[in-house]
């Protein structure tokens, strides 16, 4: 993907791919527990902003002298738009769904993705789904509701955010397997981090406010820096190894963000939770190596 040419899918590359892999897992927990962590001292749609704006200004200062104005060249502007402003959306659900939630918690909700996708897909784009996928989807939504429990510790409207912005993420997949097939993965990140850096401005005149010190700066751009690098670390995991053969280790992520919820918050999940996060691991990861050895739709998991 960032070659002429892409490196031979030997054994090797593949365990460079699952290390690259795990690699942008743990910076996507980190990414999460420091937005979970600034959200008390920072409003949530400027840690959004600085996210987007590091992530535009680091692709293009990276890609630019290598692909020139090939970087920004599409057929498609207006789906390169609407894919950057679903996952703007996705980003602002969950910077406030974390808020509500326990970090490994929150990650366990976002490892359903993969069974949104195939339920939209089923629904509204028709495509024949097996019984045991059906079962697969039952169970880890199963798992969802054990994870947060609708009239628990988290109340009202804030334990509808984390399934608002899955189903957000599942049409952002779905629209991105389309533009897949013609547009370069480059590109299209390029435009990513652009538009929701561009969007995110508009807003930020109506809830900017000092930022209190130099270390709440630093966490801010610490948050950029983790997404940028997780999607960059994906980017080189899928180029080393198939989809099918990484998709099972995109759950180590929950074990990365419960260690550093656990670290940060002192937070350890309960049996419920536990059983849950089991559930939506077997679950999900089952489905998304279906998903990926049919090579249907993709698998790639938010960055949060």
């Amino acid at each position: 993907m960032l070659m002429s040419e892409p490196p031979r899918r030997t054994p090797a590359h593949a365990l460079l791919g699952i290390a690259f892999l795990i690699a942008a897992t743990a910076c996507f927990a980190v990414l999460d527990t420091t937005v979970k962590y600034v959200g008390a001292f920072v409003s949530v749609l400027v840690a959004v902003w600085f996210r987007y704006v590091f992530h535009a200004v680091a692709v293009s200062a990276i890609m630019l002298p290598l692909r020139g104005r090939q970087l920004w060249q599409t057929a498609h502007p207006r789906y390169q738009v609407l894919r950057g402003c679903l996952l703007l959306l996705v980003s602002v659900l969950s910077f406030v769904s974390v808020q509500f939630m326990p970090v490994g918690e929150f990650t366990a909700i976002v490892m359903i993705s993969p069974l949104a996708v195939t339920l939209l897909a089923a629904l509204f784009l028709k495509e024949d789904v097996a019984a045991l996928r059906w079962a697969l989807v039952v169970g880890g939504f199963a798992g969802a509701l054990l994870v947060v429990q609708p009239g628990g510790d988290v109340i009202g409207w804030a334990s509808l955010l984390p399934l608002v912005m899955v189903f957000t993420y599942a049409w952002f997949q779905i629209l991105t397997s389309k533009m897949a097939r013609t547009e370069d993965p480059m590109t299209m990140h390029f435009y990513t981090g652009w538009v929701g850096a561009l969007v995110a401005s508009l807003a930020l005149p109506f809830v900017w406010q000092v930022i209190p010190d130099a270390r709440t700066f630093a966490l801010l751009c610490l948050i950029g820096l983790m997404g940028t690098v997780g999607h960059f670390l994906l980017i080189l995991a899928f180029a080393r190894a198939p989809a099918s053969t990484l998709t099972p280790y995109l759950y180590t992520q929950i074990g990365f963000a419960m260690l550093c919820g656990w670290v940060v918050f002192g937070h350890t999940p309960g049996t419920l939770e536990l059983a849950g996060m089991g559930m939506i691991v077997l679950c999900g990861a089952t489905a998304s190596w279906f998903t990926a050895r049919d090579r249907r739709l993709p698998v790639d998991p938010p960055e949060a």
